[in-house]
């Protein structure tokens, strides 16, 4: 404690220029721990290419280690806050190992979500040193607000905040010159390219700074008619006109496939075969092209988000995802509302937990009637990642597609091709080598993945041979979400950019073969037209305006404003459209009689999971899955309460009840 003493005399007391140099310090670590192979080198060519950025940067984490000196436990407060700047620097630098997409504050609101992956992603070792170090943390945090320095006289507070806000408004100059000069930008087109090339503190902050669809310019009532008018539309008060209509179109499935891409263009490794021979085949026979999607090695709810809205990711804040902000308590007209309006039945498949990016819940505003999670799949296969097989989704198509009368529309996310892939060999005999790789550890990333790869294609063919006899007409549009978290560059991927994956249209009818290259926002709207549906605000606005118009995307932005943030103009200043009272599973879990033996009780009923347990009350009891049939009660119960039981399903991370039997 007494070097802390001396060092806050001699450089702290009452002095920025420390904070300055420690300011430096702390974006030279942040922009070294970003770079590939995490070196000074990485920093300093930052700060040699770059100086002008580097420095404003510099000025940005200046500028709120200065607020520490309006405490008079200065050292405390400067201590804190450079503790805030180094998690940030560590969180992007360990997220950068994982995924393609930087450290956002949008990251802080999934932290949950993130918190149940660990262990896919770290070892037990790992898992326990991070838990340690916390702790250790929170100790050294306890004990210098205890026992370090404390200034003696009062701060002269009018010379402090004077201080403090000078270096506010320098900061704020230097921004708005940097964004008028275009030494930065507020687009991010590409998430990792801005944290390249503008440095970290500025674009997390931005991350904070820029969220929802902003305001477009000139938003009015008669611009927002006018855009309506353009694309054959009108205000439409009631919202979409309801009509039985379904049985003049297909069944209408898409297939989103975790991290799916056509591992033939890697130009970095050379296999010995060919993992997608399924998907080639059908890329060769139907309709596709290449998609483009907007996310890079994660994000695949933006994903989703277009797709179904066919409103694009983009107009939102940087590294935001809709799901976690504007549609957790709002809801928005989407694919599915606009073919439960044509008569529809529209149902949601994911093999992952459901409430993963609150899915359990936006999915009900955007339309769902029924949502199908791993918590109502059975006996479910693992990959050594413990992720759930795609194969089980072919079932569940099945079953969902059979439980309906009408037509159904379903969105079905997969997830076996999951990050994150073994740096060492886990796969001990697999179907597709790696024969060529720059280094050992990327052969064995990547021989895991394009495995995971070719049991994914096996499915599609499974499930494409399996709807080929289905008496319905079913039209089935798969895609891959986005490309894998494996360090790809685009020196090392023949595609057009890393946002580029493949999708293909398959029907089992006969279907005219096109080539088209689309963006995500654009496959809804573009296979309506080829069926022949032109309903839907965004998707009929899309069917009606050139996209090679100069305001195209920007009348796109605007009615995405209107919908989710402005006055409803489309709708004559009233969202028509109510959260749906969607189902979870389509199957009914069901108690059919308690049995009592050897002192304790057994459950009969149909169709319970891994994921279903006994409960009283709304309280969870010890419970043992038997079989879809049979649950064991593990814990004692009044006798008198047995006919109160009742069984649901949890997610087994958070230990949330998802729904209860009635």
């Amino acid at each position: 404690m007494r070097r802390i003493k001396e060092l806050y005399e001699k450089y702290l007391h009452n002095n920025i220029g420390f904070c300055f140099g420690l300011a430096f310090l702390l974006n030279f670590f942040m922009e070294s721990l970003a770079r590939k192979g995490v070196s000074i080198f990485g920093g300093v060519l930052f700060m040699v290419q770059h100086p002008l950025i580097f420095f404003y940067n510099v000025l940005i984490i200046f500028a709120t280690l200065s607020i520490g000196m309006l405490f008079r436990r200065r050292v405390f407060a400067i201590v804190m806050l450079t503790t805030v700047w180094l998690a940030i620097a560590i969180a992007n630098g360990v997220i950068l190992t994982q995924r393609m997409t930087p450290f956002t504050v949008k990251d802080l609101s999934a932290i949950t979500d993130g918190a149940t992956l660990i262990t896919n992603y770290m070892s037990k070792l790992q898992i326990i040193l991070i838990a340690v170090g916390l702790i250790l943390a929170v100790i050294a945090v306890v004990v210098l607000f205890i026992k370090g320095p404390k200034l003696k006289e009062k701060i002269e507070y009018k010379k402090a905040v004077a201080k403090v806000l000078l270096i506010g408004i320098i900061t704020g100059g230097a921004t708005f010159g940097a964004i008028q000069t275009g030494i930065v930008s507020t687009f991010f087109g590409n998430l990792a390219y801005a944290y390249r090339d503008y440095g970290i503190p500025y674009c997390f902050i931005s991350t904070w700074a820029n969220t929802g669809i902003k305001k477009p310019s000139g938003y009015t009532a008669e611009n927002v008619k006018a855009l309506l008018e353009k694309s054959g539309q009108k205000v439409e008060k009631g919202g979409l006109k309801q009509e039985d209509v379904d049985e003049k179109y297909p069944n209408i499935i898409y297939l989103q496939l975790e991290s799916f891409i056509d591992p033939m263009l890697f130009k970095n490794i050379k296999l010995s075969e060919d993992p997608i021979p399924n998907y080639r085949k059908l890329m060769e026979q139907y309709s596709g092209g290449d998609l483009t999607v907007p996310a890079c090695g994660a994000g695949t709810a933006n994903t989703e988000f277009e797709t179904m809205t066919g409103i694009s990711a983009r107009f939102f804040g940087p590294g935001e995802y809709p799901y976690k902000s504007v549609l957790s308590d709002r809801t928005m007209e989407s694919s599915a509302f606009v073919l439960k309006s044509m008569g529809y039945s529209t149902h949601a498949i994911h093999n992952h937990r459901a409430v993963f990016y609150n899915r359990n819940t936006v999915f009900a505003n955007i339309g769902y009637d029924t949502f199908t999670s791993l918590e109502y799949m059975s006996d479910v296969p693992k990959t050594p990642k413990n992720w759930a097989k795609d194969s089980i989704l072919t079932n569940e198509i099945m079953d969902t597609l059979k439980a309906t009368e009408g037509r159904d529309y379903i969105h079905t996310i997969s997830v076996q091709g999951h990050g994150k892939y073994p740096p060492e060999q886990v796969l001990k005999n697999p179907k597709i080598k790696v024969v060529e790789a720059p280094d050992e550890e990327l052969k064995w990333k990547y021989e895991y993945y394009v495995n995971q790869m070719y049991e994914m294609d096996k499915f599609v063919k499974e499930l494409t041979d399996t709807l080929a006899a289905f008496d319905e007409p079913v039209v089935l549009v798969m895609f891959g979400d986005h490309i894998p978290a494996l360090d790809i560059t685009e020196d090392t991927y023949a595609a057009k950019d890393l946002y580029t994956t493949q999708y293909v249209i398959w029907s089992n009818e006969k279907t005219e073969k096109k080539s088209r290259d689309l963006y995500a926002y654009e496959i809804m709207s573009t296979l309506f037209n080829d069926l022949g549906i032109h309903k839907g605000t965004v998707f009929k606005y899309q069917q009606e305006v050139d996209h090679g118009d100069s305001g195209y995307l920007e009348g796109l932005k605007t009615l995405g404003y209107d919908m989710l943030y402005g006055k409803k103009y489309v709708y004559g200043k009233n969202n028509p459209f109510e959260a749906a009272k969607m189902k979870m599973g389509v199957k009914n879990i069901k108690i059919q009689q308690v049995v009592a033996a050897g002192g304790k009780y057994y459950i009969k009923g149909k169709n319970f999971t891994e994921y279903s347990v006994v409960t009283l009350n709304g309280e969870t009891l010890k419970t043992i899955y038997l079989s879809p049939n049979l649950l064991g009660l593990q814990e004692d119960v009044n006798p008198a309460d047995v006919t109160k039981m009742k069984v649901s399903q949890i997610d087994r991370n958070s230990k949330e009840i998802i729904s209860t039997t009635e």
